[in-house]
């Protein structure tokens, strides 16, 4: 990441960055989605998920040390399809679990989606320690674009 300056958030000490899965879709991805030109989350990162490895993301994040969260636009595997293209040049991020449901004041407002990260092609990618969970909008919203990881 040789020429990539790091923006620098000015912060109090001991200031750590740890939203709760609600706020994280009913603050940061509602907002992001519904003004992308304009909202700025000074903790949240734009990055491209299937141009960067797992191991590139501490690099590229506004802040963090053990988690980073980033936005990311939803990538289709076939332009037609419905399908979430996961793939990255070295792997690729495959779904564990069932969804969690996030409310907010009783209201469904968003899904969590816990990934891992193989490398290597499937059905025979090797699995990796790498994580990740992903936010995204209830479905029955109208903003549904982008997600938060």
């Amino acid at each position: 990441m040789e020429g990539e300056v790091k923006e620098e958030i000015d912060l109090p000490p001991g200031f750590r960055f740890h939203p709760s899965d609600e706020e994280l879709i009913t603050y940061y991805l509602m907002n992001k989605i519904s003004d992308s030109n304009n909202f700025i989350a000074r903790a949240i990162g734009d990055v491209d998920l299937n141009k960067s490895e797992p191991w590139d993301l501490p690099g590229k994040a506004k802040m963090g040390e053990e988690e980073w969260y980033f936005f990311s636009q939803r990538d289709r595997k076939y332009p037609t399809g419905v399908r979430t293209n996961r793939a990255t040049n070295s792997g690729y991020w495959k779904t564990t679990g069932k969804d969690k449901e996030i409310f907010s004041n009783l209201e469904l407002v968003g899904m969590k989606k816990t990934l891992v990260f193989y490398k290597g092609r499937a059905p025979r990618g090797e699995k990796t320690n790498w994580v990740m969970h992903e936010y995204r909008l209830h479905s029955k919203s109208s903003y549904t674009t982008h997600k938060v990881f």
